[in-house]
């Protein structure tokens, strides 16, 4: 994120002194440069070092100490049991993801919210991210290594059997085709793209019977003329539908991101098999994810949360 501040602000500062360069073309750029920002924070990972991966390539350490950030909207991630929120900032949640191009897909290790089914904290405080709840009641089978199959590459790394992860599924309302990012969620057409995650936390088995990640990726597959994945999850819950922001780990309780996205996060775990993850991996997906990313510390202050309102958000969750 720092890269791409600097760059923007470097080149709008350069466009201002060339007189031909005229304010729409200006006022265009900084659109732009905000979308990018946008987007490179909704997926850690894509904006460079400051968002970081799991184990011991992401976390800031600035947690949930010093004061409070002042003037943002509401914040993500939190702990979807608790509806209750006081943020005044308030804006229009995105359209259901059946409507949106899906433009990337990504993973965290550890969930980074707190629900019914993931509620168990990963390290001694909860800026670590939390864990399934039965993490801890799974056979020796299915925490055992996975063995490479023959020609696999790398795999997913960061991920191993008896993780819990959460997965993203993020939408943007420009008319754009799934790809790495930055530049997948948005065009010069459409430099200010309404976004939505849908999220479903996985626990990291090594069981050919559990759900193969296969049937939630891209595969170039259109529905009604927009990228869908095959699937969403399904069977984990209702999903709860709240307004938020972007969730990099360069993100905490004193340094808040000024980005606005539509979550819709499952409140239960499903077991997935780690040799299908790894073989997302390996299969060239269109996102080039091959790593895990990290967790941005948990949001709990009132103030920075959005109230959520079960009825409300009927109507805006489907897939």
């Amino acid at each position: 994120m720092t890269i791409f501040r600097a760059f923007c602000s470097d080149t709008v500062a350069a466009l201002r002194g060339i007189a031909s360069a005229g304010a729409r073309r200006r006022n265009a750029l900084r659109g732009l440069c905000a979308a990018i920002m946008v987007v490179a924070s909704v997926a850690p990972g894509w904006a460079g070092a400051g968002h970081g991966s799991a184990n011991g390539y992401g976390s800031n350490g600035q947690g949930s100490s010093g004061a409070l950030c002042q003037g943002y909207g509401p914040q993500t991630p939190r702990d979807i049991s608790q509806h209750a929120g006081a943020s005044r900032r308030v804006f229009a949640l995105a359209p259901p993801a059946r409507d949106m191009n899906l433009c990337n897909i990504h993973m965290h290790s550890n969930a980074e919210h707190r629900g019914p089914g993931f509620s168990v904290p990963a390290a001694a405080d909860t800026d670590g991210g939390f864990l399934c709840n039965n993490s801890h009641t799974l056979t020796r089978a299915e925490r055992a290594p996975v063995k490479k199959r023959p020609g696999r590459n790398r795999g997913m790394m960061g991920v191993n059997p008896g993780d819990t992860i959460e997965v993203h599924w993020v939408f943007s309302s420009c008319d754009v085709a799934p790809g790495p990012a930055p530049g997948s969620c948005l065009s010069p057409r459409c430099a200010n793209p309404e976004l939505r995650v849908e999220s479903q936390v996985f626990l990291v088995v090594n069981d050919p019977n559990a759900l193969d990640f296969e049937y939630f990726a891209y595969g170039g597959n259109r529905v009604n003329g927009f990228h869908q994945p095959k699937e969403i999850p399904g069977g984990t819950g209702a999903p709860v539908v709240f307004a938020g922001s972007s969730a990099g780990t360069e993100y905490s309780a004193s340094s808040c991101s000024p980005y606005q996205v539509t979550w819709s996060v499952r409140p239960n775990c499903a077991k997935v098999d780690i040799q299908s993850v790894h073989d997302w991996a390996d299969s060239g997906n269109v996102f080039h994810e091959y790593r895990s990313h990290g967790v941005r510390p948990l949001v709990t202050a009132p103030e920075l949360l959005s109230p959520i309102n079960s009825a409300e958000m009927q109507g805006r969750v489907g897939h």
